[in-house]
């Protein structure tokens, strides 16, 4: 029998300290769900001490997902640990993972706190975590800048105390493959209690070898990586899962691990994470790009074409490329509909939601002949962007007008708190005019940080999903807003990122591994 690697994902923790790419309540949950699909064994749901909206986001997963295991990061202090306890509580499978930094320039710079110190409170940490679970992680964040026999001394506490699993956080990014594939083999073979916990890596992607630095870790141990879709996370991002789990699976006869994974959840739960976050995916990323399987020279094309091994060393299907069309137009039933949502992952919370999602869908097929998978995710998307809680701007009606030698003009209509106003806006084209004439209604004075724009599908009738990130006041929003004409998109973007901004909800930034 061969090990097994544990996935770790960290999407709803770590990725969302991407400048931008928080998500609400409803969106973890969406992804929650897509991750259990996708067969993840453990789905770090946030740090539940940040903020009240991040413990009741973590509660909600913790309540709803029954086949992985739910996590919370917590600091190595006893509130936060509780705070971390009392959301998972309702969990089938809970973990709590508490972190301490560890290195020289962390301890005095950061936590301005004496070598001694610091052990002596990550061993209270575990201790008290293990009053609520036996299934306890800890990480030295900062673990690979650590020195060796400070870090060898507080991993053996920390495992006598309890600590089910040791997490080496390379948390900016600095090493390279070989150096730490030798640290977690130097550290499995020193700390004494070592074979008492499953050992785990945790990198990030400052230097582009997040996934090569955590590959190396699993060849000398480590049998638990920690990652993220797409990559998703502050700065450079972290180890990307898709990555991770294609070249174990791939490369089985090297690596010689078994995963629990369903690799055709994989394009699903990406597109998901993409469009929730709007931080698109880049065509020539591994495994779930767009050109990932696309051949364009002749000589690769006629050798796929013979011999599907020539040029392929995975097949499209087995990550879920494969059937992204749906077969349904504006004659298909509510039922085709809702079987569709349902494949898709996608769960509304109320028969009321499914039946404004039907509409939507056929609103959208009277304008646009074929309908694919993206269109849905977008459309149920958009939906849920458009009934935030405590929403103040809505779009009531628009237009707009532009012609060569001539100034580009709009005119919208918007309900703000419930009362209409209508504005004009000039600009240098009809998006530029459409947004100032927004803005001259509700002037935020929010500066826009990114304009970005995506063709969900191929095509001259495909919708253009639009992200816009706005900032202000040290906070920074995605809006995202889906329209086959791109100005309405670009109008819903812009509002739902207005209307974020608005929300008053403040979120206190987790301090990263």
């Amino acid at each position: 029998m061969a090990d097994k690697l544990i996935i770790f994902d960290t999407t709803l923790r770590d990725g969302e300290q991407s400048p931008g790419a928080s998500m609400t309540r409803e969106e973890k949950l969406r992804i929650a769900r897509q991750l259990e699909k996708l067969k993840v064994d453990v789905i770090e749901a946030g740090f539940a001490a940040s903020s009240n909206g991040d413990f009741e986001a973590v509660k909600a997963i913790a309540e709803a997902i029954k086949d992985s295991t739910v996590c919370s990061l917590s600091r190595a202090n006893d509130r936060d640990i509780a705070r971390a306890a009392e959301a998972l509580k309702g969990a089938k499978s809970m973990r709590i993972h508490t972190f301490i930094a560890t290195s020289p320039l962390h301890m005095e710079k950061k936590l301005r706190m004496s070598p001694d110190q610091v052990f002596e409170q990550a061993r209270l940490a575990v201790r008290f975590a293990r009053q609520f679970t036996d299934n306890v992680e800890f990480s030295p964040e900062d673990g690979s800048r650590s020195e060796l026999d400070f870090l060898c001394r507080i991993l053996e506490a920390v495992i006598t105390e309890g600590a089910t699993t040791i997490n080496i956080a390379d948390t900016v990014g600095y090493a390279v493959p070989e150096m730490f594939g030798n640290l977690i083999r130097t550290l499995r073979e020193r700390v004494p209690n070592s074979d008492k916990a499953v050992w785990s890596v945790h990198c990030h992607n400052d230097l582009g070898m997040a996934v090569a630095n955590s590959l190396a870790g699993v060849m000398n141990g480590a049998r638990q990586v920690e990652c993220t879709i797409n990559g998703l996370g502050e700065r450079a991002g972290n180890t990307s899962l898709e990555e991770v789990v294609m070249a174990v699976r791939t490369r089985r006869d090297f690596f010689g691990l078994d995963l629990g994974i369903d690799t055709t959840q994989i394009v699903p739960v990406s597109r998901l994470v993409s469009t929730i976050t709007g931080f698109p995916v880049q065509p020539n990323k591994a495994v779930v790009g767009a050109n990932a399987f696309a051949h364009a020279s002749g000589i690769h094309q006629d050798g796929v074409l013979k011999n599907r091994d020539t040029y392929e060393i995975m097949r499209a299907e087995d990550v879920g490329w494969a059937a992204n069309k749906i077969v349904l137009g504006k004659l298909s039933g509510r039922n085709a509909f809702k079987q569709r949502l349902q494949e898709l992952g996608v769960q509304l919370d109320s028969e009321a939601a499914v039946n404004e999602a039907f509409q939507r869908f056929k609103d959208l097929a009277d304008r646009k002949a074929e309908i694919f998978d993206e269109d849905i995710h977008a459309l149920v998307s958009t939906q849920a962007g458009d009934h935030g809680a405590g929403d103040h701007y809505h779009l009531v009606a628009m237009s707009q007008r532009s012609a060569i030698g001539e100034k580009p003009m709009a005119s919208v209509t918007l309900s703000i708190d419930g009362k209409e106003s209508t504005a004009e806006g000039t600009g240098n084209g009809p998006v530029d005019a459409t947004l100032k004439a927004i803005e001259s209604q509700i002037g935020s004075d929010a500066e826009m940080t990114l304009y970005s724009v995506n063709a969900i599908s191929g095509g001259t009738e495909a919708q253009g999903e639009v992200t816009v990130r706005l900032a202000k006041g040290g906070r920074v929003v995605n809006g995202i807003g889906a329209d086959p004409d791109i100005v309405v998109a670009s109008a819903k973007a812009y509002l739902n990122a207005l209307n974020k901004l608005g929300s008053g909800i403040e979120r206190v930034k987790a301090q990263g591994l």
